[in-house]
C-alpha cells in the first residue's frame, strides 16, 4: 500500500508541475491553455518515448472522470431551468437535422475509405458527436459561456449525448442479435427522459431550497461539501440508469443555479473544479498514441473536414430557420463543427470493438481525430466569433444610411 501511495503522489506531482510549466508556456505564447495541458499529457504519457512518467494510467483516468463531472456541474451552474426551456425545443430539433445529417455523410465518407459497413457506421455515429468538455472549456476561456450562442451550443451538445447513447444501443441490440429489439431502444430513451423529468419537477422544487438552507449556516466548507455532494451524487445516479456521467452533472449544476446561493457556490467551487479539468486534459494527451498519427492522420483529416462542414451547414441553416440571428447561427455552428471525436465518441468506437463487430483500427482513428480537433477547436471558435463580429460591423455598417436619413427632419 504505501509502495502504492508513493507511486500516486510521484504521479500526481509530476502532472502537476509538467501541467503547470507547459501552461506558463501557452500562455506567454498567447495561446489556449488547454494545448499546454494535452502538450503535458503526450509528455509524461506512456506512449512518448523514451519512457512514461507516470507509473498509473488508471489513476489519471480516475481524475479525468472527476474533471468531466465537476466541468458540467459548473457550467450547469450558468444554465438555469428558464433558459433550458427556452432553446429546448428548438435545440432539439436542430440536433436532430445535424447528427443526421453527420451521420450520412460520415458513413459514406467510411465507405469511400473503403472500410465495411459497420466500421463506416461506428465510425459514423462517433463522429456525429461534439466534445462538451472540450468546446465548453474553450467557450468559458473565451468568457462567452453566457452569450446566447453558447446556451444554444449547451443545450445541443446535452441532446447529442443524450441521442448518442439511444443509437449505440441500438447499434448494440442489433449487431448483437441481429434483431431490432423496440425494447431495448425504447428502454434508455424513457430512462433518460424521466431523470430529466424528475431533475426539472421534482428536482427544482428541493435542492434550490437544501442549498439555501445549507448556505445560511454562513460555512463555505459546508456549503462546498453539500454542492459537491450533489455533484457526484446525480453524476452517480445517471451513471446507474446508463446515462453520461456529464449529463448528471450538469443538471445538479441547473439545479443549483436556481438557489439564491449560486454565485457563490459557484466561486467556491472553481479552483477544485479547475484542478480536476486540467487533469483531465493532460489525460487526453497522456494516452493518444503520437505514433499513430502519421498512419492515419489522412483519414482522420479527410473524416474532421468533411463532417465539421457538413455539420456547420446544416446547424447554421437549421438555426436560422429556428429564428436564431445570424451572428447565434455562425457561432453555434462553429462552436459545435470545431471539436469532432471526444469522450463519447471513443466510448461509442469502444463498445462497437468490445462487441467485436468493429476493426480495431477505428479506436486510434478517433483518438487521432480527436487529438487533432482538440488543438483545433480553440482557434476555429476564435475564429467563429471573428466572423459573428465582422457580420455584426457589416450590418451595422448598412444600417446607418438609413438611420441617418430617418433622422433627418422633414
Amino acid at each position: 500500500m504505501a509502495i502504492e501511495i508513493t507511486q500516486i503522489l510521484q504521479d500526481f506531482a509530476t502532472i502537476m508541475i509538467i501541467a503547470a510549466v507547459m501552461t506558463i508556456i501557452s500562455y506567454k505564447l498567447k495561446q489556449p491553455l488547454i494545448l499546454g495541458y494535452i502538450g503535458a499529457g503526450i509528455i509524461i504519457g506512456p506512449h512518448t518515448p523514451p519512457f512514461s512518467f507516470i507509473s498509473n494510467v488508471e489513476v489519471l483516468n480516475l481524475f479525468a472522470e472527476i474533471g468531466i463531472i465537476l466541468l458540467l456541474f459548473t457550467v450547469g451552474m450558468e444554465f438555469p431551468i428558464r433558459n433550458l426551456r427556452k432553446i429546448g425545443k428548438r435545440a432539439t430539433i436542430i440536433t436532430l437535422a445535424e447528427q443526421t445529417g453527420t451521420m450520412i455523410a460520415g458513413f459514406f465518407v467510411g465507405q469511400a475509405l473503403n472500410m465495411s459497413f459497420y466500421d463506416s457506421l461506428f465510425m459514423a455515429v462517433a463522429l456525429s458527436v461534439s466534445s462538451t468538455v472540450v468546446i465548453m472549456k474553450v467557450l468559458e476561456e473565451l468568457k462567452i459561456l453566457r452569450e446566447e450562442a453558447s446556451y444554444l451550443t449547451l443545450g445541443i451538445l446535452i441532446i447529442e449525448d443524450i441521442i448518442i447513447l439511444s443509437i449505440f444501443a441500438l447499434l448494440h441490440s442489433t449487431t448483437v442479435t441481429g434483431n431490432i429489439s423496440i425494447v431495448e431502444i425504447l428502454i434508455p430513451i424513457g430512462i433518460t427522459i424521466a431523470f430529466i423529468a424528475g431533475v426539472l419537477i421534482i428536482g427544482s422544487r428541493t435542492i434550490p431550497r437544501l442549498v439555501d438552507f445549507v448556505a445560511r449556516t454562513n460555512q463555505s466548507d459546508v456549503l462546498v461539501v453539500a454542492v459537491l455532494g450533489l455533484a457526484f451524487g446525480f453524476a452517480y445516479v445517471s451513471n446507474l440508469l446508463g446515462i453520461s456521467v456529464a449529463v448528471g452533472a450538469f443538471f445538479a449544476g441547473v439545479l443549483i443555479a436556481e438557489s439564491k446561493s449560486h454565485a457563490v457556490t459557484s466561486i467556491l467551487t472553481t479552483p477544485i473544479r479547475d484542478m480536476f479539468v486540467a487533469l483531465f486534459f493532460v489525460s487526453v494527451g497522456a494516452l493518444m498514441d503520437i505514433n499513430l498519427i502519421p498512419v492515419f492522420i489522412i483519414p482522420a483529416l479527410i473524416l474532421v473536414g468533411v463532417t465539421s462542414v457538413v455539420k456547420f451547414a446544416i446547424v447554421f441553416l437549421t438555426s436560422r430557420y429556428q429564428g436564431f440571428s445570424k451572428i447565434t447561427a455562425i457561432q453555434t455552428g462553429i462552436d459545435l463543427s470545431a471539436s469532432r471525436g471526444g469522450e463519447m465518441s471513443l466510448i461509442v468506437a469502444k463498445g462497437g470493438i468490445d462487441i467485436g463487430v468493429v476493426s480495431s483500427f477505428i479506436l486510434p482513428i478517433i483518438g487521432t481525430i480527436t487529438l487533432i480537433s482538440t488543438f483545433l477547436a480553440p482557434y476555429l471558435i476564435k475564429l467563429g466569433l471573428k466572423l459573428a463580429d465582422r457580420n455584426n460591423n457589416v450590418n451595422s455598417e448598412s444600417k446607418s444610411p438609413n438611420e441617418s436619413k430617418s433622422a433627418e427632419p422633414d
